[in-house]
Formats: structure tokens, sequence, C-alpha cells
């Protein structure tokens, strides 16, 4: 009769290695330089007309502000 298959144990070894090898990988990336950041250029924006309709100081207001001084 043959034994049954166990799954293979951690040993102590193989834990110690992968720690180390992880520790290497997070020194060597804290280590490395970073690539140079770009500025970003912002989009110059022209000035647009306003056709919105909003307030305007026409003739007719300034007249009512003439009328509405106290």
């Amino acid at each position: 009769m043959s034994k049954p298959e166990q799954p293979a144990a951690l040993s102590r070894r193989t834990l110690f290695a992968g720690a180390g090898a992880a520790g290497a990988v997070a020194t060597l990336a804290a280590v490395l330089p970073r690539a140079p950041q770009v500025p970003v250029v912002a989009e110059v924006l022209k000035p647009t007309l306003d056709t919105s309709g909003g307030y305007q100081l026409t003739e007719h207001v300034q007249r009512y502000y003439q009328t509405a001084k106290v």
C-alpha cells in the first residue's frame, strides 16, 4: 500500500527565504529613482464674449438708479 499524499508543508527555510526576497524587493523599490514628473501645462483659455443675457448696465437701468436715489 502507498501512503496518501499530503500537501507540502511550508518549512522555516522556505518561509525565511520568501520573507528575505520580499524585503529585498521592497528595499529595491524604495531605492530606485522614480520617473521624473512631467509638469502639466494648463491650457490657456481665451476670454469669450458673454452672451448669457445676464445683467447689463443699460440706459434704462441707469435711469432707474437716478430715480431711486434717496
